[in-house]
């Protein structure tokens, strides 16, 4: 588990720069980051999912490019995006990469609002 302090946006910005150095579009910039969580988080780990304990066991990047952690609970499993996936306490070693991928994705959601404004004159209009 991790026992450094909370990380700071320059070090995020700088896991970013690392996670889509050689990307030439968002498709690659999030295979990138896969591959960054999947060698750097410590896994398995133990969440909490609903309510329920669960374990994540590893990662996987959908058809549409999302980072997703496996969770099992029994013999279910279930594809959980990373994004929303509720982190335990202490933090598992190598969580500052999701924390990189959040800080990125968000960048990109609002660009792409920012291209949806530009394009239509209001937020809606895809």
């Amino acid at each position: 588990m991790r026992k450094t302090a909370k990380v700071t946006a320059k070090y995020l910005d700088t896991l970013i720069e690392e996670a889509i150095s050689d990307a030439y579009n968002e498709s690659e910039q999030a295979c990138g980051f896969f591959a960054m969580i999947e060698e750097n988080l410590a896994l398995p780990f133990v969440t909490q999912v609903l309510g329920q304990e669960v374990t994540v066991a590893k990662v996987d990047i959908t058809q549409r490019d999302q980072i997703v952690a496996i969770c099992s609970r029994g013999k279910a499993t279930q594809a959980i995006p990373i994004l929303d996936l509720p982190m335990p306490k202490p933090r598992p070693e190598g969580e500052e990469w999701i924390d990189a991928y959040r800080r990125w994705y968000l960048q990109f959601a609002r660009r792409c609002l920012a291209w949806r404004r530009g394009r239509s004159g209001t937020a809606t209009g895809w």
